[in-house]
């Protein structure tokens, strides 16, 4: 058993390490933002199908259900093109390091959902984050856009995790992200046609590389990685798997200054405000984990 739990916890890192290395392979492709994200959902959302196929796996839901699965996926497809426009904009790091900041939109934007008063120790941690954000952004001006287009894509990251929070309360993760997929790519495609490109053989000329990392990006940092989230928390708590997860711009970060040390090396104060809005968001979901503990012992003494 204690094997089987190794193996577990093993898979988990490797699904966090897959997780860094998405935005590894938004800097190695070629194309742009808004194309990359069309290629990853629309590739996903085939190898979804095929395992949904598989499985043989009820897909029917109800129109409500659908526009709601719709909205997130929309969201989602926003999330990942201001992500990697961000890296465009600036690179791996700064991209990461803001993307960690979601803990801070989470603090304030789930209380509204989820209709609970706001905790102190929230407010404390956010007022931090700030700090940090603040000590990255003085130091590194230059990037001043994608560090706008991190933050964005981190706000839109944490309304995707509340939103998919109330959905999979009723239903399969695999058939809300088949619906989110699906939607991301109807809106992109819509997008893209009203922006004046057309999908001819221009659009579908991409290079060997390219097509191999957006392979590798729908296959395993997409499909994959979503399912085995998903699977993993059959046999690890879900307050390890999201703290795990929380290192994934450690990890991203990591591999950005050993694949590209011209692009990544940042000034000192620049890791001072990550190390900072990192450790404050494993903090927060410490705090978090002990107050749930807490409330769970009154419920059972009461």
């Amino acid at each position: 058993m204690p094997n089987a739990k190794l193996k577990h916890y093993l898979h988990l890192h490797f699904l966090v390490f897959i997780a860094g290395f998405t935005a590894i392979l938004g800097e190695l492709i070629s194309i742009g933002a808004l194309a990359l994200v069309w290629y990853r959902m629309a590739i996903a959302g085939i190898l979804m199908f095929l395992f949904i196929k598989i499985i043989r796996l009820d897909i029917k839901i109800t129109k409500k259900a659908f526009w709601q699965f719709s909205a997130a996926g929309i969201i989602i497809a926003l999330h990942w093109i201001t992500f990697f426009e961000s890296i465009n904009q600036a690179n791996v790091s700064i991209a990461l390091a803001m993307f960690s900041s979601g803990a801070f939109f989470a603090s304030f934007i789930e209380p509204i959902f989820f209709k609970r008063r706001i905790l102190g120790y929230e407010i404390l941690f956010g007022l931090m984050v700030i700090l940090g954000v603040f000590l990255i952004t003085s130091s590194e001006m230059n990037y001043i856009y994608g560090i706008a287009l991190g933050l964005l894509s981190a706000l839109l990251s944490t309304l995707f995790a509340i939103i998919n929070g109330r959905f999979i309360e009723r239903y399969s993760a695999t058939v809300i992200s088949f619906y989110e997929f699906l939607s991301g790519v109807l809106f992109l495609t819509v997008f893209i046609l009203l922006s004046g490109v057309k999908f001819n053989a221009e659009f579908f000329t991409l290079s060997y590389n390219d097509w191999i990392y957006i392979f590798i990006l729908a296959s395993v940092c997409t499909a994959y990685a979503f399912i085995g989230a998903v699977e993993i928390m059959r046999y690890i708590s879900p307050f390890t798997v999201i703290l795990s997860y929380n290192l994934e711009p450690v990890y991203g970060i990591a591999m950005a200054l050993i694949l590209f040390p011209e692009t990544e090396q940042m000034s000192s104060q620049f890791y001072i405000g990550a190390a900072l809005v990192i450790v404050t968001v494993i903090m927060d979901a410490i705090f978090k984990n002990s107050r749930r503990r807490k409330n769970k012992t009154k419920v059972i003494t009461n």
